[in-house]
C-alpha cells in the first residue's frame, strides 16, 4: 500500500531530527579527543558544562557548538527548504521538538542524555533568529548579573514562549503549533533542572566562576 506524501515526507523529517537529536557530542566529541566519558565523573550529565570538568576547554566549547548546530539544521532545513516537499509550519513544530527530545532522551545512547540548553537554543535559532538571538540575551543578561547559569537558564525557558507569542502576534505570524512546542520544550528544560532549583533555593549552587572547592560535583547540579 502506497502511503502518501503528505504523510510520509512529515514522518520522515521528524525521525530524522529526533536521530539527529540523539547524537550525544559530549560523549562522541570526548572519544574523539581521548577523553574520559563524561557519564562517568562529575554530575554523570553528558553535557559541555561536565564535558569542561575534564580540563578540556576545547572539547567542552565543540560540545556546546554541535548540540547547538544539532538542534538548529533539522529547523533550518524544514524552514528553508520543506515548502518544495510539503513541509509547513505543524511539521517544522515537530522536528524543532523531535531534535530537543533526541537530545534529552537519545536513542543512541539509552535515553540517557542531557538537559538539553545549548540544542534548545539551536532549534528557537532554528525557528526564528530574533526568538533564538532574544533568549540568549535573556540567559546572558541573567547569567551576567546573577553568575548562576542554571538560573538563566530557567529565565531563558519562561521567556522563550513569551518572546515568540508577542514577537510574532505584532506581524501576525504566531502559529499555535509553534508556541506549543517551543512551550513543551521550556517546561521540560525547567523540569529537568529541579536539582539546580533546589540548590537555589538552598543557597548551594555553584556560581559561574566560582573556586573549584565551591563547585559542587553532586548528580544532576550541571545547568547544561
Amino acid at each position: 500500500m502506497d502511503i502518501p506524501f503528505e504523510i510520509l515526507h512529515p514522518a520522515l523529517a521528524v525521525v530524522l531530527a529526533y536521530l539527529i537529536g540523539s547524537v550525544s557530542f559530549a560523549v562522541v566529541v570526548s572519544r574523539f579527543m581521548g577523553l574520559a566519558d563524561p557519564r562517568s565523573y562529575g554530575s554523570q550529565n553528558p553535557g559541555a558544562t561536565n564535558v569542561l570538568r575534564s580540563g578540556n576547554k576545547l572539547a567542552a566549547v565543540l560540545t556546546l557548538l554541535l548540540d547547538g548546530v544539532k538542534g538548529w539544521l533539522p529547523v533550518w532545513a524544514v524552514v528553508h527548504e520543506g515548502a518544495s516537499y510539503g513541509l509547513g509550519a505543524g511539521t517544522m513544530a515537530m522536528v524543532a521538538l523531535a531534535a530537543f527530545v533526541g537530545h534529552v532522551w537519545p536513542v543512541f545512547f539509552r535515553f540517557q542524555g542531557g538537559k538539553g540548553v545549548a540544542t534548545a537554543a539551536g532549534v528557537l535559532l532554528g525557528i526564528e533568529p530574533f526568538l533564538g538571538l532574544a533568549t540568549l540575551a535573556t540567559w546572558l543578561i541573567v547569567a551576567y548579573f546573577s553568575r548562576y547559569s542554571s538560573l538563566a537558564a530557567l529565565a531563558a525557558a519562561v521567556f522563550a514562549p513569551v518572546y515568540y507569542f508577542f514577537g510574532n502576534q505584532v506581524a501576525w505570524l504566531a502559529d499555535d503549533r509553534v508556541l506549543l512546542a517551543v512551550a513543551v520544550m521550556s517546561a521540560v528544560l525547567m523540569w529537568r533542572h529541579q536539582a539546580n532549583i533546589a540548590k537555589l533555593l538552598r543557597g548551594e549552587e555553584s556560581r559561574i566562576g566560582g573556586k573549584k572547592s565551591e563547585q559542587s560535583e553532586q548528580s544532576g547540579s550541571d545547568p547544561n
